[in-house]
């Protein structure tokens, strides 16, 4: 909020004073009259510039969308800085990269970090573990500086796989993980990137945000410290977060052409940037895709007519009183080898009876993860 000066008129109903005015002169004036006005201006102006740029600003970096599976982006870890391709993953609190102490097929195929090559690389000398939906990894925890755009995180913990299991990491398009949860969810005694730009007061604001494209390479970002308001359209409604780990907000409903189909008395869901499609609990995905008329292919995969993708009705998440639209181009896309077939991007493959809103549903919003109020803003993004 910006405090506006203003000037408080009391009116004096016994008398009136009347107090003679002798005219001061101004600072510039006497500094104009001692020759002195240049020098004084030139620092002032110079000391508003050094000011100006020790101010924290907002960090904005590019991600690159591959098949709208993942976005992946940028970091260094090192000194001299050592590159890999992350994704940024708000359904996770960890930063981990393949290390030379990994033999698995995911490490030979990606980038891996050198610890002797960093003279600012310091050895915990502490086994981890993490598991995700798509693999785990087994490791050792490290600290070192982690350079995210122009921010340096400094003696940031990470992990250095040194077994990585599952094929999905084997052939992914990223080396590892930025996890941008809640602390609760990492390592313990660890403090996730995120929070540690924000407690070396390298960050303006106490968030980020995400803006994912849609079948385009390049024009995703996520943006540390601030929004770019550019990236989308109308206000941002903001959702409280139920349950502070995940980024969890409640669902009000989910219904078809006015109906609801799933969701009936509100559930739990969290906001994934990590997930590619929308899953849910089984039963109530069932119930969509019965609403949609789909077959099943001999590889279980659920499918639909291509030609019907244009009759078909949207998706529609109820979230604190607002409704938010997924159409049918936005959840089904054409499969390879199935000619006529459309695939669907909602799984079934949900835990009880918690819903992960991916990228399915962030292409289409606009989404700012609010740490200082523990919320989650949402709003139509720019196509």
């Amino acid at each position: 909020m910006r405090w506006i000066g203003f000037l408080s008129l009391v009116a004096l109903s016994e008398c009136l004073v009347t107090v003679p005015l002798t005219k001061i002169k101004s600072m510039r004036e006497s500094l104009r009259e001692r020759d002195l006005l240049r020098d004084h201006l030139q620092r002032y102006a110079h000391s508003r510039a050094n000011k100006l740029l020790r101010q924290p600003r907002v960090t904005v970096e590019p991600m690159r969308n591959y098949l709208d599976i993942y976005y992946v982006g940028i970091i260094s870890i090192g000194t001299p800085p050592q590159k890999f391709k992350v994704v940024f993953d708000t359904g996770s609190a960890d930063l981990w990269v393949p290390s030379i102490y990994c033999s698995s097929p995911a490490c030979v195929t990606h980038k891996t970090f050198k610890p002797r090559e960093s003279s600012t690389f310091q050895d915990a000398d502490r086994p981890i573990w993490l598991l995700y939906g798509s693999g785990s990894m087994t490791g050792l925890l490290g600290y070192d500086d982690v350079r995210v755009g122009d921010l340096v995180c400094k003696s940031q913990a990470f992990g250095l796989s040194t077994t990585e299991s599952g094929i999905a990491l084997e052939f992914a398009a990223f080396d590892g993980i930025l996890g941008l949860a809640y602390p609760t969810l990492a390592l313990k005694d660890t403090t996730p990137v995120f929070d540690s730009l924000w407690k070396q007061g390298l960050l303006p604001e106490n968030l980020f945000a995400f803006y994912l494209s849609s079948n385009k390479e390049k024009g995703s970002v996520v943006m540390f410290g601030g929004v770019d308001h550019s990236y989308y359209r109308g206000e941002l409604q903001w959702v409280p977060v139920s349950t502070q780990g995940f980024w969890q907000i409640t669902v009000d409903s989910i219904s078809m052409n006015g109906t609801v189909v799933a969701c009936p008395g509100g559930c739990q869901a969290i906001v994934d940037t990590g997930t590619s499609l929308v899953i849910g609990p089984l039963d109530p995905v069932l119930n969509i895709l019965k609403n949609i008329h789909t077959w099943t292919t001999s590889t279980g995969e659920y499918v639909v007519s291509c030609d019907d993708v244009q009759s078909l009705p949207d998706i529609v998440f109820t979230i604190n009183n607002v409704t938010y639209p997924v159409p049918a181009s936005a959840y089904i896309r054409r499969v390879r080898g199935c000619p006529g077939g459309c695939n669907l991007d909602i799984d079934t493959s949900g835990s009880s009876s918690l819903w992960i809103l991916g990228d399915v549903f962030l292409r289409l919003y606009f989404t700012v993860f609010d740490r200082a109020n523990n919320r989650i803003g949402l709003a139509p993004a720019v196509v």
